[in-house]
């Protein structure tokens, strides 16, 4: 059994580079994009982060490109905690208060909005980080110091209270949920996934990681 989610995405990405991984309206991903992508916004996180292992807020909307944002955050030895743009700006803040994180990756869409928030720490624009490359070698040892108890990301719910409180999912948590979740429901690469749920939740548990597994698509 694996033990990083990161094994799926690069088993798959040399099986099938040319597939497409996930799609919106607008655009598409091969599984080969969303590795590139992800090893290049990961160096510029593991760069920043300098070994940390702290959580990296990313705020983005639903769209194919997200998944390798998250995923970067996971190249740089980090988990992520997903923030939907579209949120209000109080919920936002509320977040961002309980992860106490010095560090968010935004797409452009969501920069503008991201300045307004109560976050005095570095705000990095994912589009603009993929003007760069990815150094190998760096991500090589976030790998090598990478355990399957690490974090892979924070969900937050409010619950009944209205609060927001951080829910900490480890790899090991999805590495053994993932393949039963395939088996029992016969998911195979030629499958395509979508789902009507919150992005936030259900995109990260089941389809993109489903889709990572199995090397089915995920139509968002």
């Amino acid at each position: 059994m694996e033990t990083n989610v990161l094994d799926w995405l690069e088993t798959t990405a040399a099986a099938c580079p040319d597939k497409p991984a996930f799609l919106d309206e607008d655009s598409a991903v091969t599984f080969a994009d969303v590795r590139r992508e992800a090893r290049i916004i990961g160096t510029a996180a593991a760069k920043f982060r300098a070994g940390q292992k702290r959580p990296i807020a990313v705020m983005s909307g639903r769209n194919a490109h997200t998944p390798a944002v998250f995923l970067g955050a996971v190249y740089a030895g980090c988990c992520y905690a997903p923030m939907d743009g579209t949120m209000p700006v109080h919920r936002l803040n509320s977040i961002l208060n309980t992860l106490d994180t010095d560090l968010m990756i935004v797409q452009r869409a969501f920069y503008d909005k991201a300045k307004t928030l109560d976050f005095s720490g570095t705000i990095l624009i994912a589009e603009e980080l993929l003007a760069g490359s990815e150094d190998a070698a760096l991500l090589a040892d976030c790998r090598a110091r990478a355990r399957e108890l690490d974090p892979l990301y924070i969900i937050f719910t409010s619950g009944s209270t209205g609060t927001p409180k951080g829910v900490v999912v480890c790899h090991r948590n999805v590495c053994e949920f993932i393949p039963c979740f395939a088996e029992t429901f016969a998911i195979t690469e030629n499958d395509v996934l979508a789902n009507q749920a919150p992005f936030d939740f259900d995109v990260s548990v089941k389809d993109i990681y489903s889709g990572l597994f199995t090397g089915a698509r995920v139509e968002i």
